[in-house]
């Protein structure tokens, strides 16, 4: 009866996560307010559904008594999340609010059929998140001065960069986090963030030449630093976010050519000087070759992407554990096998919604700055999202980068928090100004 039940609901939310992406692209075909907040509405039925079924499945697959528990605290906080910061905040963008819901939910999913202790401290750390960014949008719509203090984000950065280069604790061959007694955090995830601001305040300022290049040196010394560090994957995300903010700037061809020029050469060299990269390179070409040592985690992380198929084992059915470090560079191929490759490919288009939702916000703000930064963390989140996918389905090397949201690891949810924060605290910002046009008119 048990293993009926799991079929069953494996499949019913799969249509659920299939409905809740088309309404969330759905939503931008729509200009009326109250069509709009209808779909949020049931987007907001068919994540509680999903979250309902998936962890009613996990209590009859392991009989925990904590798993109800945790649910139900899960629910409350779902509930609070996205009613409380309507109350604080009547123009808020409900569509971002429910999709960060939703990559919660689903990251909260696979973390307690992997690990129910860590699910439990993520959750601990979404809370503390949830609580300390709600202020983000309240100041983002008062605070004008953002736009004053490039430096302190340039040197602020490099200063936490450096400290990590010094005195960081080595995990797989990077130096990531700083440890303080039994706490740790990894700086790069909230410098991400900072780098934006810096870029965006100096190419506000001016977009000469000279300040180009004092940019520029600035953002290369950000690199460097990441890559001496080997967190490769972080180096990445900040020097294609710098090219593509440049560009976007100026407008000239000639900075994204020799930005891309300069990529390429960086990752050759790269290659030549870090075993570790080496290693992950020649995995990614021919993980079969050396199926026991190098290529072990990317085989298997293949072989669950390949055995869930279309529709998953389902939940518990199946050994996302074999995947070393699944919980949090390899999240999605525990989706993927044991939720099904549909849900897992509506996940990633959750995603995108967010991105697209970015670029749309990006797109309606006419200050440079804004503009700058809506633009540059969107960069910064479809581009960890590429890496990470990319890398557990074999399309690139790994890089070692999490899932936003999705992937255990308490700075990178609590930066994703603070990124949110920021697009929802811009978004807000236009809303009230477009609301102050209409009543001047009106």
């Amino acid at each position: 009866m048990v293993n009926l039940i799991v079929d069953v609901s494996r499949y019913l939310m799969i249509l659920l996560i299939a409905v809740y992406t088309w309404l969330n692209f759905r939503y931008f075909s729509f200009r009326d307010e109250g069509k709009q907040k209808k779909i949020c509405g049931r987007q907001n039925r068919c994540m509680f559904l999903i979250h309902f079924l998936a962890y009613g499945i996990l209590w009859l697959k392991t009989e925990d008594e904590r798993i109800l528990a945790f649910y139900a605290a899960q629910v409350i906080f779902f509930l609070c999340y996205i009613y409380v910061y309507r109350l604080f905040y009547r123009n808020v963008s409900r569509l971002l609010v429910n999709n960060m819901c939703m990559l919660l939910s689903v990251g909260f999913i696979i973390l307690t059929r992997l690990s129910f202790d860590r699910a439990l401290k993520q959750f601990v750390i979404v809370l503390a998140a949830a609580v300390i960014t709600w202020i983000i949008p309240f100041i983002m719509d008062r605070v004008w001065q953002l736009s004053k203090i490039p430096w302190v984000y340039g040197i602020l950065g490099l200063i936490l960069l450096g400290v990590v280069l010094i005195t960081g604790i080595s995990s797989y061959g990077a130096q990531l986090s700083i440890g303080i007694g039994d706490f740790t955090f990894q700086p790069s995830e909230f410098v991400k963030i900072s780098f934006v601001f810096f870029v965006a305040t100096m190419f506000y300022r001016s977009t000469k030449f000279k300040t180009v290049c004092m940019t520029t040196l600035v953002a290369a010394l950000h690199v460097l630093i990441l890559v001496a560090s080997k967190d490769l994957g972080s180096a990445l995300i900040f020097f294609v976010t710098y090219v593509l903010m440049l560009f976007v700037a100026t407008g000239k061809w000639v900075y994204l050519l020799g930005g891309a020029g300069a990529g390429t050469a960086a990752s050759v060299l790269a290659y030549q000087l870090f075993d570790h990269v080496r290693a992950r390179v020649l995995a990614w070409r021919n993980p079969w070759s050396d199926i026991e040592n190098k290529g072990y985690q990317i085989t298997q992380s293949l072989f669950a992407i390949g055995t869930g198929g279309w529709f998953g084992m389902g939940l518990c059915q199946g050994m996302p554990g074999k995947i070393p470090v699944v919980e949090k560079d390899f999240v999605f191929s525990a989706v993927s096998e044991e939720l099904g490759g549909i849900f897992a490919l509506c996940v990633l288009f959750i995603c995108f919604g967010c991105f697209l939702q970015f670029m749309m916000i990006a797109s309606r703000m006419k200050a440079v700055f804004y503009k700058l930064i809506a633009f540059g963390l969107g960069t910064v989140y479809i581009v960890q999202v590429f890496l990470t996918v990319g890398g557990v389905t074999k399309f690139i090397p790994s890089t070692g980068v999490t899932l936003p949201l999705m992937s255990y690891g308490g700075s990178s949810v609590f930066s994703t928090f603070i990124l949110f924060g920021v697009m929802q605290g811009l978004y807000i910002l236009k809303q009230n100004e477009e609301e102050e046009k209409q009543y001047e008119k009106g």
